[in-house]
């Protein structure tokens, strides 16, 4: 599975911007789509996950209220919709996809990096306040 992440950019402090990931192809074992962001110095940081086939989602508390994920099955697209943005959420963003089953995302299992073998490059969202 290929994917591409891609609606990066600048944008001030309160702006939005829409992310979304192309997959070369959805799968059903490999369920679920997952949002990492990666700041410079820290760790790659689980942002948000949805599943493929029953469209569960999760997002990482620091994203609750400002962050929507959705899917296009029919376009094999993922889309992150980030809103109220602020500096902290300055990193480079990755989608990636993997076998991780709904059931498990009340856990935060979707947002743990090591359940995804297949990752795009990165888009870049820097925040400026």
């Amino acid at each position: 599975v290929q994917l591409q992440a891609s609606g990066g950019g600048l944008v001030q402090s309160g702006g939005s911007l829409r992310l979304s990931c192309a997959a070369s192809e959805f799968t059903l074992y490999d369920d679920t789509i997952g949002w990492f962001r990666q700041a410079p110095g820290t760790e790659r940081e689980g942002v948000s996950c949805i599943s493929i086939t029953d469209g569960s989602t999760f997002y990482t508390d620091s994203v609750k209220g400002r962050f929507f994920i959705t899917k296009d099955n029919a376009k094999n697209t993922v889309y992150l919709q980030m809103n109220s943005l602020k500096p902290e959420d300055t990193a480079v963003y990755y989608c990636a996809t993997g076998h991780v089953g709904s059931s498990r995302y009340p856990g935060g299992v979707c947002a743990e990096p090591s359940e995804y073998p297949y990752w795009g490059r990165g888009t870049q969202v820097t925040v400026s306040s």
